[in-house]
This record gives C-alpha cells, structure tokens and sequence, in this order.
C-alpha cells in the first residue's frame, strides 16, 4: 500500500469535572462524545524517513511546522516503528482553538493512517504515542462515548448508541488553554460533580436528564478571558433546549435539543453574529 486515508472526528465534553492537581497537571472527570465534524487525513509513503506535512483550511496553514502536533505525531511513529516516512496532508473541517480537539483529532488520525499504510497492528504503541503527545489524543483514536480521567489519558468507553442533535456556537477565536486553567485556579469556583450523572443518563439513554446533567468547570473562567462565550450560552437557553454548555476550555459553546426539528428551528432564527453549526454526535467505524 502506497496512500491511505483517515477521517478524525471533533469531540465534545459533555461534562468536565476538574478533580485535583498533580504533577503540575490538572486531573480531570469527563464525559465525551464524538461529533460528525471531521479532519480529512491522507497519507503517501516515501522512500526514506523525513516527514512531511500540509496544512489545509480554518487557518490552519499558519500552524509553524515544529509546534504542529500532526507532525509531532508522524515523526514519533517512523520512530517508534522504524517505518519509512510518508508525505501527509490534512484537510481540516474541525475548527480551531474551540474546544473540540481539532489538533488531537490530527494527531489521532495521522497514527491511524499510518499504521494503515504500513500495516502497523499495535493499539498500545499508538495509544502511548498520542497520550505523549496531548492529554486526550489516546481517546481520539477510537473516540465515541466515553469517561476520560487523569489527564484525559485513562478512557473508559461508554456503551450508547444516542445520535445527540446538537447546535453549536463557535466564536471568533479561541481560548488558551494554559490561561483559563490557570484563571480557574485563582477564581476557585469549584471542580463539579456531573460526570457521574451524565454517564448513567447515556447508559439509560434517558436524553432529557443527559441536558440536565450538562457541566464545564472552566466555564466561568473561559468566560472572563472570552465574553462572547457568556452571550453565546445565552443564545442557545433562549431556545429552551433540554441542556447548554461549553466544551473543552472554550471557546465552542453547545445546546442539546430534543430533535432535529427544534434544532432547526433554533438554526433559522438564530441572529448573533458567531456561526451556527448543526451536528450529531457519532460512534468512528474501525479503520481496517
């Protein structure tokens, strides 16, 4: 095989409880789901070990080559694996500095494409790549439900087959994420406890309480560092759907809705400035 292909879905914290620090790193309680939002990854081999890699849409073309996480992850698989290089282009859909793991999902489907172009077979190997790379990259290499604890590293799926009809907000940019973890410390507004609701509402697939049971511990803080997060969660309660929320540090904000019909509707009359995104939440098919 000489090119391979991947699609690598967004993601979206449905809860996101903060439970502690350690070592230096904030630990985390998180109920997360993939979306229909994806990077398109393709892959070509070469015949020597260099890697290269091309940027394409939502500005990502402006991603210095030595800070791109889908370069980080393509030369740490030729390493791990001793594989030839390959060059890689990834079409990006998933916007950026949103909350929704663009930049993971790249890292999870560049491993994926090449351990398909090379015919890699090693989950573990892959998994302890993308962990070494971004808190949540191991997760977005199988995605759907799940809990993610720790860091985000540890991944318990979760068994549901819900298509969640979801409306999105994205503002105009993006949150640091070092700086809104670093404000909630100063804020002490508290970690939350919503997790644990959350997971037996999806397990029950009781849709109502999952809106109810919607939680973001960095939501205050996102919001002092980007204001349009506030009045966009306003935005979307003035719809009265079954639940809102932000995902990630920010800065996407999100609204659950009942069906599609009412998520269309808050669509067409939606008249804020940001951009209005339907999506549903999925579960990735196996490559292979």
């Amino acid at each position: 095989m000489s090119y391979a292909r991947v699609k690598s879905y967004a993601k979206i914290n449905l809860t996101l409880d903060i439970t502690g620090v350690s070592g230096g790193y904030h630990s985390i309680d998180s109920v997360v789901a993939s979306i229909d939002i994806s990077d398109l990854i393709t892959v070509k081999s070469r015949r020597d070990r260099l890697v290269s890699v091309t940027m394409h849409g939502e500005g990502s073309e402006s991603i210095p080559f030595e800070s791109n996480n889908a370069v980080k992850a393509a030369q740490a698989f030729v390493d791990e694996f001793g594989s030839d290089g390959a060059d890689i282009t990834v079409w990006k859909n998933i916007p950026m500095g949103a909350g929704l793991g663009g930049s993971s999902a790249d890292v999870a489907g560049v491993l994926k494409a090449m351990a398909k172009l090379y015919g890699v077979n090693d989950f573990n190997a892959l998994k302890r790549i993308a962990d070494g790379i971004g808190s949540d990259c191991g997760y977005m290499l199988t995605g759907g439900y799940a809990r993610l604890s720790g860091r985000g590293d540890t991944v318990e799926p979760i068994d549901c087959d819900l298509k969640l009809c979801l409306g999105l907000i994205i503002p105009s940019g993006g949150v640091s994420t070092p700086q809104c973890y670093a404000l909630y410390d100063r804020m002490q507004t508290g970690g939350g406890n919503s997790s644990q609701t959350a997971e037996t509402a999806l397990k029950n697939g009781d849709v109502a309480a999952l809106g109810k049971s919607l939680s973001n511990a960095l939501t205050l803080s996102a919001t002092a560092l980007h204001g349009e997060i506030g009045e966009n969660l306003a935005a979307l309660r003035a719809f009265d759907p079954l639940g809102v929320s932000m995902t990630g540090s920010g800065s996407a904000t999100f609204a659950v809705f009942e069906n599609d019909a009412f998520l269309r509707y808050a669509q067409s009359r939606y008249r804020g400035k940001n951009k209005f995104i339907i999506t549903r939440t999925v579960v990735p098919k196996k490559e292979g």
